[in-house]
């Protein structure tokens, strides 16, 4: 799933290469996509782009239609979505329900001439991939409810101890990827700010100690701050691969920790996974793989 570092390169990407193109056509190839009606998705053709962000998980691609009126063109990736720029376009409109197509932007520049084209897929068959066309952002229920953004200066030690203290007896790697609770940290990143934090993932959030606080508040920061460096500047085509090779222990068990030697260990759950280093976080006792475990005895 693509996660705060990924979302934020897909932004900057998209303000270098989209900034000032207008929309030609807008293709929906998957009607469970898009969740909005009001305005419609054809009131994108004729806007110019003048900005792209993020929230959370959430890209957002500000436009300014032909009555100078706001309108924002948002999409959550969810697990298996991505965003691929392509410099050329059919001209045959997508067939609905074909492949993993769910919709696509296409822009021209001032000439009218084409200027590329961005379409949003989603693998596999569990389809929640989301596209919304809003004229205020905030009105999606999911951005809404957004917590605190963990880069932002406002985002302090004590607001972030505050929020472990609320979390009470909640697991770490719960409360890590709440994002009511914090936007735009996932199920990858966790993995690997507890790994940098040496905390196990099922730590109970309101028993950290006050220097574990601090630890874990410098992990995420430079967690994300890294990810964020190192995709700067790479194409949406390459992020993925970046991301993987980036990973500390997420998504490689069986590999050796890159701190200690030992084996990274997975625990596996109904439709995800997390993947810790046992002598690093937890004693170097391994997790049982069931969701609600206590060490394993």
């Amino acid at each position: 799933m693509p996660e705060l570092p990924e979302v934020e390169s897909l932004a900057a990407y998209l303000r270098t290469t989209a900034t000032g193109l207008r929309v030609s056509r807008v293709e929906l190839a998957a009607i469970s996509a898009l969740k909005t009606f009001d305005p419609p998705a054809t009131d994108l053709v004729g806007a110019r782009v003048v900005d792209a962000s993020r929230r959370g998980k959430f890209l957002d691609i500000a436009l300014v239609d032909d009555d100078g009126e706001m309108i924002h063109l948002v999409t959550h990736l969810a697990r298996a979505g991505w965003l691929h720029w392509r410099k050329e376009v059919s001209a045959a409109p997508p067939k609905a329900g074909k492949g993993p197509l769910a919709f696509r932007v296409v822009f021209v520049d001032d000439d009218g001439v084409l200027a590329g084209a961005f379409d949003l897929t989603e693998a596999g068959t569990r389809k929640r991939l989301a596209v919304y066309v809003v004229r205020d952002r905030d009105t999606i229920e999911g951005i809404a409810r957004l917590g605190p953004e963990p880069l932002d200066a406002a985002f302090t030690i004590d607001v972030f101890g505050q929020i472990l203290s609320d979390a009470g007896g909640k697991h770490l790697k719960g409360v890590l990827r709440d994002q009511s609770t914090i936007a735009g940290i996932g199920n990858a990143y966790s993995d690997d700010i507890l790994h940098a934090a040496k905390l196990s993932p099922y730590k109970a959030a309101g028993k950290l100690t006050p220097d574990k606080i601090t630890t874990l508040y410098a992990a995420i920061h430079d967690v994300l701050t890294d990810a964020v460096t190192r995709s700067d500047g790479l194409g949406a085509a390459d992020l993925k691969a970046e991301k993987k090779l980036g990973m500390r222990v997420h998504g490689r068990t069986g590999e050796l920790c890159p701190v200690c030697g030992d084996v990274v260990r997975e625990v596996s759950f109904a439709d995800s996974s997390l993947q810790y280093c046992a002598t690093c976080q937890t004693d170097g006792k391994p997790l049982a793989d069931r969701r609600f475990s206590k060490f394993l005895k």
